[in-house]
């Protein structure tokens, strides 16, 4: 009994030691350089201020929010604010539009939970 579950410890040893040397090497780039904002004409530049209901914490949410709408193209500036369940975003509206911004909230996370509401642009 047990020769026989020594030669089965050995034999999965030996497929998990050989298992592991067959993943290949994956290069990842990692750039350290910041990501440079392309520079927004004045006539160009617009606001929207809207309402981000369903966060839940300053740091989870507002952050994780605020940190996606700031990585768009054609977003000068964001700004979430937990505590009055607002955001304002000043854009391109040649890129974006306030629809595509609401979208972008909402998709945040899960999908189903942040809705956004009171749109002023």
């Amino acid at each position: 009994m047990n020769f026989s579950k020594s030669i089965l410890t050995i034999t999965l040893a030996s497929l998990l030691f050989v298992g592991c040397k067959e993943k290949t090497k994956e290069t990842i780039s990692v750039s350290n350089a910041p990501k440079v904002k392309k520079e927004i004409v004045s006539t160009n530049l617009q606001t929207a201020s809207f309402t981000i209901n369903g966060m839940t914490c300053a740091i989870g949410c507002a952050k994780t929010i605020e940190e996606e709408l700031n990585g768009l193209e054609g977003v000068q500036k964001a700004t979430v604010n937990f505590e009055k369940k607002s955001a304002t975003v000043f854009f391109d509206k040649t890129i974006l539009t306030p629809e595509n911004i609401a979208k972008v909230v909402e998709a945040t996370g899960d999908g189903k939970t942040y809705k956004v509401s009171n749109m002023k642009s």
